[in-house]
């Protein structure tokens, strides 16, 4: 039976998620084993995530996953080529996972693969250069370059970069896609489906009661929102020259923007004002919001390996603990199930752990009440209790 593996957020999970879920085993016939590769307590959006990545990983358990692994800050808040290298990278490090399956707004394969080989093709830099010279924003620029039209559509564009990691990396696993269910990636609901930027909003207003028939549990206790951290960042922001805007990675020292991020950080008085005064047709909001949180942070260009380093579980059920004990033969990477496992890590994969483990901490204070320092070495994956 062939093992499919999933690449997500769950901010939060919902109906669509779990329909993918559903979804995937059904094409690959009936009972497959699940894994989730998913976004730890920072986002791709440059945010921090609803609720904490036990929870959200316990939800995913609940509704079908067998085995959760966390991907570490420095690719889960990045950009999409970035992201899906260090998700695609930890789903082929498993050496468990035959099917990556993603939902995309095609539904079909051929154009996202056409898209990826454009991409990749050695006059698509200078395809691009061309672009941005005429003032376009950096995804009109690529789509243009690339000939493609399905890169305008966000989950198509995700697809493509999985499609490209693949291939990058030589891995054997088969890509799948699914449609995309009903709501548009930031839309409102439709065919019974809800987006998560929508649900997000319903659930920070207080709104449980409306967002609750998208949701597949409800939601209760204290959810993370920025604005608990945002003199705290735009502190940080204040501090910082145009060289420590340079190191940031995904970009933070492409031509003229350190200046100019510099210059927006001494002038901003709320994070959307920074935003606002940093953001040219180049530069859109969500590379900003990642640059300005990996400032926060202390993430640093320089300091992220290559890939993933370990395989840190966040939640399993049953199949998922045969699916470790085959990782045992299969996995070159080292797995890390319990906390305490992390201190006979070396090198890289240790200095990776401890920032991760600060980056857990700076989470805690995005929360009505604070949570105290420490949490990353404590928590031990949640079990399902499915079978």
């Amino acid at each position: 039976m062939e093992t499919a593996g999933i690449v997500a957020e769950y901010n939060p999970f919902h109906r669509g998620h779990a329909w993918h879920i559903a979804e995937t085993r059904r094409r690959l016939g009936g009972d497959a084993p699940v894994v989730c590769v998913m976004s730890g307590h920072w986002v791709q959006r440059g945010e921090c995530a609803l609720a904490d990545k036990w929870l959200r990983a316990a939800l995913a358990l609940d509704r079908g996953a067998d085995l959760v692994v966390e991907l570490p800050t420095p690719w889960a808040m990045a950009s999409a080529e970035s992201f899906a290298r260090g998700a695609v990278s930890l789903l082929a490090a498993t050496g468990v996972v035959d099917v990556l399956s993603f939902g995309s707004e095609t539904g079909e394969l051929a154009p996202l693969e056409e898209a990826a080989a454009a991409l990749d093709a050695p006059d698509y830099p200078e395809r691009l250069r061309a672009a941005l010279g005429r003032g376009l924003s950096f995804p009109a620029a690529r789509q243009e370059a690339a000939g493609a039209a399905c890169l305008s559509a966000p989950n198509n564009n995700l697809g493509v970069e999985y499609l490209r990691a693949l291939k990058a990396l030589g891995s054997t696993i088969r890509p799948l896609t699914v449609p995309r269910q009903g709501a548009g990636h930031d839309g409102p609901a439709a065919g019974g489906f809800a987006s998560a930027s929508e649900l997000r909003r319903l659930l920070r207003a207080g709104r449980g009661e409306e967002a609750a028939p998208y949701l597949t549990a409800p939601w209760s206790g204290e959810l993370a929102d920025m604005q608990h951290i945002e003199r705290a960042v735009l502190a940080r922001l204040r501090t910082m020259g145009e060289g420590d805007w340079a190191a940031l990675p995904d970009g933070g020292g492409a031509e003229g923007l350190p200046s100019r991020l510099a210059k927006a950080a001494r002038e901003a008085v709320s994070l959307e004002d920074f935003y606002t005064r940093a953001k040219t047709r180049r530069y859109p909001h969500a590379r900003l919001r990642r640059l300005a949180l990996a400032a926060f942070l202390g993430l640093r260009a320089a300091e992220r390996p290559a890939a993933p380093p370990y395989v840190r579980v966040l939640g399993l059920g049953g199949r998922g603990r045969a699916l470790l004990r085959r990782m045992k033969d299969t996995c070159p990477l080292p797995v890390i199930v319990k906390p305490a496992q992390a201190r006979e890590l070396d090198g890289p994969a240790l200095a990776l752990f401890q920032a991760e483990a600060g980056y857990t901490d700076l989470y805690g204070l995005c929360f009505p009440t604070p949570r105290p320092c420490g949490g990353e070495w404590t928590h031990s994956p949640v079990v399902g209790e499915r079978a």
